[in-house]
């Protein structure tokens, strides 16, 4: 994807950067909630931002700068959005799986939550204080935009099937249910934006 800013009212989406890391670890682990502390084996959140923080300067892996879009306003990041190619998900898992092994002693292997023939987004999340302003719903817009008309991609997602609010949002947007999975125990439904929408 060429595309490195676009802007939308008082906003612009911008790719991350490895000093963002932080600020794109704390917006993420409100989306993931407890996923991230299965993933860790802890309840810690300050060990979950650590792990995150971690990942998201390195360059390689599923939670990496390089798969993050960031969205600044007033020049504050508000939100973050991981997407990456799903045909990638082993290769993205590894560095994951090392890194959990070294900090926790713990085994990383769930279930694939995304596969070959969509670019998943793994994790959308928005500052606290900005949340109710429709920035959430602005991120998959532009999401949208720039994976499936620009880039003739297909787009998928998870979906808590205990989240009926989210996933209401997002067959609005034009997603559609098309599977089930589990990850880490949660029943999750898998949504697809298809590249030729109907």
């Amino acid at each position: 994807m060429a595309l490195k800013k676009t802007e939308v009212g008082d906003m612009f989406f911008r790719k991350a950067k490895p000093q963002d890391s932080l600020k794109i670890a704390e917006y993420i682990i409100l989306a993931m909630e407890d996923i991230v502390y299965r993933f860790i084996g802890e309840e810690s959140y300050e060990k979950a931002v650590n792990f995150l923080h971690r990942l998201i300067q390195e360059k390689g892996n599923q939670y990496s700068y390089e798969n993050c879009w960031v969205v600044v306003s007033a020049n504050e990041i508000v939100a973050a959005a991981l997407v990456y190619d799903g045909a990638q998900l082993q290769e993205l898992r590894k560095p994951v799986a090392a890194t959990i092994d070294e900090m926790f002693h713990k085994d990383f292997d769930p279930e694939d939550e995304t596969q070959e023939g969509e670019y998943y987004i793994d994790c959308v999340g928005v500052n606290p204080n900005q949340q109710g302003k429709g920035i959430g719903t602005k991120v998959f817009q532009f999401l949208i935009h720039e994976y499936i008309h620009r880039g003739e991609q297909t787009l998928g997602l998870l979906v808590d099937k205990e989240n009926p609010k989210a996933k209401q949002l997002y067959l609005k947007l034009g997603f559609e249910v098309v599977g089930e999975k589990t990850l880490v125990g949660k029943q999750m439904e898998h949504l697809q934006y298809p590249k030729n929408p109907h």
